[in-house]
């Protein structure tokens, strides 16, 4: 099954609208992602090993993000060039409910596994 002119404009709008989500996010937590001081005058070892436990688990949370960015960004490019629901493997089309719960996979069930 196809998708239609109208699906695939509402599935880049859906698109554009995540990567605009995550983009914000990404914003808002900025200084949870700078480096830690590590002035032990001023805050004790266990603290610093909280601030920075937090700062790691905030640079994965990004890393994850920028991925996600990525993988929206190259299903615009493949809804851009008329590529978009053809797995990027065996060019055979990907069900129309596997796209529904992840609009970014390139692959089908088959190739995916």
């Amino acid at each position: 099954m196809e998708l239609s002119a109208a699906d695939l404009a509402l599935l880049a709008e859906r698109l554009k609208s995540r990567r605009a989500e995550i983009a914000a996010l990404a914003e808002q937590t900025r200084g949870d992602r700078a480096p830690v001081q590590l002035d032990q005058a001023s805050v004790g070892r266990l603290s610093r090993m909280d601030a920075i436990q937090r700062q790691q688990m905030a640079l994965e949370a990004d890393r994850r993000r920028r991925q996600e960015i990525a993988a929206i960004d190259a299903a615009l490019a493949r809804i851009a060039a008329g590529e978009f629901g053809d797995c990027a493997r065996c060019g055979e089309p990907i069900a129309p409910a596997r796209l529904a719960v992840d609009p970014t996979t390139p692959f089908c069930v088959r190739c995916a596994g």
